[in-house]
């Protein structure tokens, strides 16, 4: 198990950890009833980060953020030499989580998506773990809430018995879910970008050996061009252009450097 703290990639703060650290603090908060905010970041997920102060933030505001792209991880290694040899992909950290969940018998609810998709993923997770315990799920309306609205769903949540929340929103609003969320909800809310998607099948992953080189990113744009051609062919150059800026102390990055929202952004 390795967890050599928190590090700053661009003025967002990330946490260099394996899976069974990642994990490990999840379930220690999901059985000590504690609000834990958590988010699996690649190089998108940071880059939300570094353009927009408000959201950066939010980001450096959650418990644990791991290093979801392999470019996040190498970064950590570059700038600090952590030494970790592998990242900690949302989605094999969503399957850690339930594989654990389903062991200690500690319930789970899943939020976000549709009701279509929520049924092909609670299904698969049943198949998979005939133990795990999904205490409840909810689409997601995909719309900001009212207070009211946000209460409701919170309430729903904290009586179902679940202890463990997965967010499978999309980045950013996942991360803005569980910012807000984290304190209103006694257990760990982990956002898990498009790990429902891959789980439930209605995604394909790419192969091992694309993720282990850091060319996840050109599959996903193979299959879907339209939607993620502005998040990897513009903001990949810059991520690695201000990690050079960072890395050679031509530009300073100060996590500090944020500015706390003035009001709730209640995505559902």
């Amino acid at each position: 198990m390795l967890d050599r703290g928190r590090f700053n990639v661009l003025g967002v703060q990330v946490d260099a950890v394996d899976y069974d650290a990642a994990v490990q603090r999840i379930l220690a908060a999901a059985r000590e009833g504690r609000p834990l905010g958590v988010s699996a970041l690649a190089v998108h997920g940071v880059m939300t980060g570094v353009l927009d102060a408000v959201h950066r933030y939010r980001l450096n505001s959650l418990e644990l953020v791991v290093p979801d792209g392999q470019p996040v991880r190498w970064a950590l290694n570059w700038l600090y030499h952590t030494e970790l040899t592998d990242r900690v992909y949302g989605p094999t950290l969503m399957d850690r989580v339930c594989a654990r969940c389903a062991d200690e018998g500690l319930p789970i609810f899943l939020f976000g998506g549709t009701a279509s998709l929520l049924e092909q993923l609670s299904l698969r997770l049943r198949q998979r773990y005939p133990e795990l315990r999904i205490a409840g799920v909810r689409p997601s309306l995909f719309r900001t809430l009212s207070p009211d609205e946000s209460g409701e769903l919170a309430a729903v949540i904290q009586a179902c018995g679940a202890q463990v929340t997965l967010v499978g929103l999309g980045c950013p609003r996942q991360e803005v879910w569980v910012f807000e969320f984290r304190q209103r909800l006694s257990m760990p809310l982990v956002a898990v970008g498009a790990a429902f998607s891959f789980h439930a099948g209605r995604l394909p992953q790419a192969p091992p050996w694309m993720q282990r080189r850091g060319l996840e990113w050109l599959y996903r744009l193979g299959c879907e061009p339209a939607r993620l051609w502005r998040r990897y062919l513009l903001l990949n150059p810059l991520y690695a252009a201000l990690l050079v800026l960072q890395a050679s102390g031509l530009r300073r990055f100060d996590p500090a450097d944020a500015v706390c929202p003035r009001q709730e952004v209640l995505y559902g």
